[in-house]
């Protein structure tokens, strides 16, 4: 594994470390916005990613993945505590404290395209690495030509890329991802009882439909996405 390849791996890491912190910390914000105060006694209102780590989820499945396999970068923080009998109105404060994880990190993901058009304004280089980027035709040789730019971009590219699957990952409508808290409160008891004990059938429908839905969620904004950064 080259030199190259080992940065772009961190910084990948990192990003994927921030993008969960940002997560958990929006929950834990809004929750306790809404009355609740658990996650934020605990410390969880914070980007700091020490509060949010999970030693499998964010640690060893992650660096796995980066240098054993090929895939895309996946992995998951511990869940935000929230006690909803501290709502004022439960539907609608679980509904908002569930969103604003998925939320933050499009936010996240749009503040990141940003970051690449003041790059790409400021400097010919940085045009020259987010069009590549755009493209998917990247040139590791300007890792040489431009040690400052080239990593300043690939880590706001890869912020947009990591926090818009993260976000669509968190939406699927199964257990015990964010979506389904949202799905949940739409559900007759009957139907509700059948959805909460789904266990392991979600985790093996999540494992065998979730990356394609994903991708089919994800596609239509990573390009538009692209076509801003191929505009400049």
């Amino acid at each position: 594994m080259s030199q190259q390849e080992i940065v772009l791996k961190v910084f990948q890491f990192v990003v994927l470390l921030f993008a969960l912190s940002l997560h958990e910390a929006a929950h834990a914000w809004v929750a306790s916005r809404l009355g609740d105060q658990t996650a934020r006694m605990l410390g969880r209102v914070t980007l700091n990613p020490i509060k949010h780590i999970d030693p499998v989820g964010t640690i060893l499945l992650p660096l796995a993945m980066l240098f054993l396999t090929h895939g895309f970068l996946f992995g998951w923080a511990r869940p935000t505590p929230v006690n909803t009998r501290n709502f004022k109105r439960v539907v609608r404060d679980d509904i908002l404290t569930t969103l604003a994880g998925p939320v933050s990190n499009i936010l996240a993901a749009v503040a990141s395209l940003i970051g690449l058009v003041i790059v790409a304004k400021a400097t010919p280089i940085g045009a020259l690495v987010v069009k590549e980027l755009a493209m998917n035709m990247l040139d590791p040789s300007l890792m040489q030509a431009s040690p400052v730019i080239f990593p300043m971009v690939m880590l706001l590219y890869m912020g947009i890329l990591l926090n818009l699957f993260l976000a669509a990952f968190n939406l699927l409508p199964l257990p015990p991802l964010d979506g389904s808290h949202i799905i949940r409160h739409m559900l007759p008891y009957n139907a509700l009882r059948v959805y909460d004990s789904l266990g392991m059938i979600s985790l093996i429908l999540i494992l065998l439909f979730g990356g394609p839905v994903v991708n089919l969620m994800v596609s239509p904004a990573l390009y538009a996405f692209n076509r801003v950064l191929l505009a400049l």
